[in-house]
């Protein structure tokens, strides 16, 4: 099943990268996916989004509907059909619409989570927060910021945002498929932030990354992004 062509805006979008060790996102990552490298690194993280006038493509804004969002990211590479392609994997998404959890699958890619999310944003700071159906939780507490972190993998802004922008295919676990979806932005354009604390239930969790297999790296922003979400055909799980 192909999941049908959507249209609106991002709002908001903050996304929250760590790197990890390659042989822990390998041993996480189904086939056929493993993990895109960045000086030897693995690149993971959260994606929060605020979309707005979400609607199939085509139909009037005011009938689009508006949420906040959480996608668990991992940048990946599969061959297919002889071709090595890149993108994330996306393991669990999060939803403060009942519509998208409900619609997980169908319009959207992947099971949704129905989450509780509180959200402060002022003069150019920014806190998140939410907590799932399943008690998976996430906080950030960032800021605006000219800054780029010197610990951080990627050179600078420039070199982080061309990563990120060429992981615009993604895949979520759907039945015995993984379901793909297309992020096309009409005008890529993101900032960097710094911040203050960050806490993720999931990359905390010792069983699945190692004590030590996860640093942050860097967070980026993207604000009043024109876009689309167009469905890719289904990869089947081996």
């Amino acid at each position: 099943m192909i999941i049908p062509t959507l249209q609106g805006t991002i709002d908001r979008r903050i996304l929250i990268n760590f790197q990890v060790e390659q042989e822990v996102l390998n041993n996480f990552l189904p086939k056929p996916f493993k993990a895109k490298l960045v000086n030897g690194k693995g690149m993971a993280g959260i994606c929060l989004i605020r979309l707005k006038e979400i609607r199939p493509k085509g139909f009037p804004k005011q009938l689009g509907i508006a949420s906040e969002n959480g996608a668990h990211r991992i940048a990946v590479e599969w061959i297919e059909n002889g071709v090595q392609k890149e993108g994330v994997y996306i393991p669990r998404r999060d939803t403060s619409s009942r519509l998208n959890a409900f619609a997980g699958g169908t319009l959207f890619p992947g099971v949704h989570h129905l989450a509780q999310f509180v959200v402060n944003e002022s003069a150019g700071a920014y806190e998140v927060a939410f907590k799932s159906d399943d008690d998976t939780t996430l906080s950030i507490k960032a800021k605006e910021t000219q800054t780029w972190p010197t610990d951080s993998i990627f050179e600078n802004l420039s070199c982080a945002s061309a990563f990120f922008q060429n992981g615009a295919l993604g895949y979520s676990p759907g039945g015995s498929n993984f379901q793909g979806i297309e992020l096309k932005t009409h005008d890529w354009k993101v900032h960097q932030l710094a911040v203050v604390d960050v806490q993720s239930s999931f990359f905390e969790n010792e069983k699945v990354f190692p004590k030590g297999s996860v640093q942050f790296d860097n967070a980026l922003l993207m604000k009043n992004i024109e876009h689309e979400w167009v469905g890719l055909k289904s990869i089947a799980k081996s």
